[in-house]
């Protein structure tokens, strides 16, 4: 191993405790102002053009940052590749730091700065998390042995993709890391998180200081930040643009001067910021003000947090004594249902999706999983197993296994923070499953079982959830994040011991502080009219002190006892949610009859598998309608164009979140490509053509390939010229393949430009192609200026793409 030193943990949270520390601001920025063009690659600088970075970092130091950051943004072999210089990873990360240092003065600390990929992780991409992770993994370990006091990983829009990260770095040294993500105007990431979600994920990694960065200046983030603080503790950063950017006579100007963004200071750090710093527009006259009026200002003392979270990628769910009882769905189990064991057995994700649905419907917070397979078939199949239920759901779960190589399987594929259920007080399967906890970021449930069995006294039981709650404390599991299962004994086998399992949670609870989990209809296993004994045996061991009950959610006897349990045990304030569920309770009847009987319709079927991005039943389900002579053309009309008109709406109204909407959106392409030679050609001319493309200079095509999907399968023929692409050859394309609309994407405002270049060729030809533009630094106002239209997002283009269209013919 290198000799490297770099800042101890400890010290920062000191500094962190004692003032506004300050991060410097925009590399990219100052780049542009010092002559760095479009089809400049910023990190060969590190290389070629030193004095020019160690004068930015210069500037920054002597307008008194504490921190200055790498010029390493783009510093991955990927992003490095598009510029011809992928294998150049160390060396450019390796310079980026010796210059931060020579230039640093006593006192100034240097981040490694990590950007994104620029490609989305599967399944909404094709980068596997492995991969994603080796890249991480390349050039972290470039910064840290070349002497970065910390990392900075920042502008992440997914993540799944921040966790690669996150973990990369934590794989290579004890380093702290800070890690911001970028959210749009709807307070959710690219793919779906929220602030809550977000430090809710970060958090249980282990990152030592969360916040977000990009997007837009500083109006937003305070808001981001007080969500953040609301469910979290930890120190948090902030690194707003100076406001909105706007192309002035070809260059971009921030609408936020130093002396307005420093005017924001206070509201940041009183919102809960630690660190605060400048992004996209800042530059060393903005950071000279903002460490001017963050010099008088501490730091605000955070109250402890002592619920417990989960989280999927969109969801983040609050346990503990002042919030309502938690209920973990546990009909994804095998035992006893031959159906489903059957479907688990011939590998059948569609069959999971399902029943992870309806117990949600049905009022369930958590869904667990146990697959209830031999060691090898479990491995191999929890991946597609939990990957495609996380799809249709936005509730976490609870990956349940005592297959610890499936268990790690399982949290690779895993986008937020979920459940591991389960360890017990063995010493080598509670250090391994503490390990994997740690590493993916996840809680933990501890059974009190050792290799001699359940321990019949809630005394013994006491000593093993002890044992397994100071292992993990030591180890660094926080004491939110382990819940103890005091195990039920069947009444029907061993009476006398019913009640030791509620004496052994009021002793946890008392005595550990953590919280409790229980499945709690074991209790009835073997007894005829079950449900009685599981109801009363409910209401006792929430009295006692339980926090999440494992149940059936489909009992419906279940959920009396919860929600009134919870009005007199104060934690459902004002009965809102006994109410709301009280006005439920006849519709509820009435459909789980339905459900019972009723035969659902083909065609509405068809539409439900398009929306939950059931790409393993559509084609049989397709196949059925067509048997049941439904006609090709039907199939389209009444199915798919109604799928993806509802996705759509879905989206904006924010039930649905990127992963959900690309999900549908290539479901329905499947069976448009499956359709297609049955139907007469004339039925398959596609509405227009439209030729997309990201301007010449960005290399970002993300938002692009979104935009491409959805108007393909909205019958579109697309032609996709990729990234970095000429205004010339855009315009010799759109009149070759006769296009009725050209599309332009831009996510860098030095090349929002480009865009208007395309335009004046156009002009200048006498061609009346209308433009469509779009892209993160894209405006109403830089469209409307440039002539072209704008969309905001990929629904929105479809939208205006049926406009235009229709104004053309």
């Amino acid at each position: 191993m290198w000799e490297v030193k770099f800042l101890e943990k400890s010290h920062l949270k000191k500094m962190l405790r004692e003032k506004v520390l300050m991060f410097d601001g925009a590399m990219g920025t100052m780049l542009q102002k010092m002559g760095l063009k479009t089809s400049q690659c910023p990190e060969i600088y590190n290389l070629e053009n030193k004095e020019v970075i160690k004068s930015i970092h210069k500037g920054y130091i002597e307008a008194g940052c504490d921190i200055i950051q790498t010029n390493t943004f783009g510093g991955n072999r990927i992003k490095l590749s598009q510029y011809g210089f992928g294998d150049k990873v160390e060396e450019i990360n390796r310079q980026a730091v010796a210059l931060a240092k020579e230039t640093a003065k006593e006192g100034n600390l240097v981040a490694g700065d990590i950007g994104p990929i620029g490609k989305l992780l599967y399944p909404l991409g094709e980068l596997t998390f492995e991969e994603a992770y080796e890249i991480f993994f390349q050039q972290a370990k470039a910064l840290i042995e070349a002497g970065a006091d910390l990392i900075n990983i920042e502008t992440m829009s997914d993540i799944k993709e921040a966790k690669a990260a996150v973990m990369a770095v934590k794989d290579i040294a004890d380093i702290p890391i800070v890690c911001s993500m970028t959210f749009q105007e709807n307070m959710r990431t690219l793919t779906g998180s929220d602030p809550k979600t977000v430090v809710t994920v970060l958090e249980a990694l282990g990152v030592d200081v969360i916040g977000a960065n990009c997007g837009f200046g500083p109006d937003m983030m305070i808001k981001i930040l007080k969500e953040m603080c609301d469910v979290s503790d930890r120190p948090l950063i902030v690194q707003p643009n100076a406001g909105l950017p706007k192309l002035v006579e070809g260059t971009s100007i921030y609408d936020l001067s130093p002396e307005k963004m420093a005017n924001y200071v206070e509201d940041l750090v009183l919102s809960g910021a630690n660190i605060v710093g400048g992004c996209c527009g800042t530059t060393p006259e903005h950071l000279k003000l903002m460490v001017e009026a963050a010099s008088s200002i501490k730091p605000l003392q955070k109250k402890k947090i002592s619920f417990s979270k989960l989280a999927s990628r969109t969801t983040t769910f609050l346990i503990g004594e002042e919030f309502p009882t938690a209920v973990i769905g546990g009909y994804i189990n095998p035992t006893g249902k031959k159906q489903l064991m059957k479907a688990i057995r011939e590998g059948n994700t569609s069959v999971l999706c399902e029943e992870a649905v309806k117990q949600v419907n049905a009022g369930a917070h958590i869904i667990d999983v146990n697959l209830g397979l031999s060691a090898e078939e479990e491995k191999n199949f929890i991946t597609r197993a939990l990957t495609s239920i996380q799809r249709v759901i936005h509730q976490p779960l609870s990956i349940d296994t005592v297959n610890y190589d499936a268990m790690e399987e399982g949290l690779k594929v895993y986008d937020g923070k979920p459940l591991l259920n389960s360890t017990n007080g063995e010493d080598e399967t509670l250090q391994r499953v503490i390990k994997l906890a740690k590493k993916y970021g996840a809680a933990v449930v501890g059974l009190t079982l050792e290799d001699k069995g359940i321990p019949e006294k809630a005394e013994d039981r006491f000593k093993i959830a002890e044992k397994i709650v100071t292992t993990a404390v030591n180890e660094g599991i926080r004491r939110e994040d382990i819940y103890i299962d005091t195990l039920v004994l069947t009444a029907g086998a061993q009476q006398s011991l019913a009640m030791e399992c509620l004496k052994a949670i009021r002793l946890v609870k008392k005595e550990l502080g953590v919280k409790t989990l229980l499945g709690v209809e074991n209790i009835s296993h073997g007894l005829p009219n079950r449900r009685h004994l599981n109801d009363t045996f409910l209401a006792m061991a929430l009295e006692a002190g339980l926090d999440i009950p494992i149940l059936n959610p489909y009992h419906s006897s279940n959920w009396p006892i919860i929600r009134s349990s919870d009005v007199l045990m104060n934690k459902d304030k004002n009965a809102q949610f006994f109410i709301q569920w009280a006005d439920k309770v006849p519709e509820a009847k009435s459909v789980a009859k339905t459900e019972e009987a009723k035969r659902v319709d083909e065609v509405t079927q068809l539409i439900e598998i398009i929306l939950e991005g059931d790409q393993e039943t559509v084609i049989p389900q397709v196949e059925v309608l067509l048997t049941n002579s439904i006609s090709p053309e039907e199939i389209i009309n009444r199915c798919v164009t109604p799928a993806l008109e509802e996705a759509g709406e879905n989206y904006e109204k924010q039930i649905y979140f990127l992963p959900q909407l690309l999900m549908a959106a290539e479901t329905a392409q499947k069976v448009f490509q499956h359709l297609k030679p049955l139907l007469q050609q004339k039925e398959v001319d596609h509405i227009g053509t439209f030729v997309i493309a990201t301007v010449k200079g960005d290399i970002h095509d993300i938002g692009k390939n979104i935009v491409s999907i959805m108007l393909q399968n909205h019958g579109y023929r697309v032609i996709d010229l990729g990234k970095d692409v000429e205004a010339e050859v855009i315009i010799e394309t759109a009149i070759k393949e006769k296009a009725d609309i050209i599309g332009l994407s831009a996510l860098m405002t030095t090349t929002m430009q480009e865009m208007k270049s395309v335009m004046e060729i156009l002009k200048a030809r006498n061609l009346s192609i209308p433009v469509m533009v779009g892209g993160a630094v894209v405006t109403q106002h830089y469209a409307e200026m440039i002539d072209a239209h704008y969309a905001e997002d990929a629904i929105q283009a479809v939208r205006l793409a049926r406009k235009l269209t229709k104004t053309l013919s």
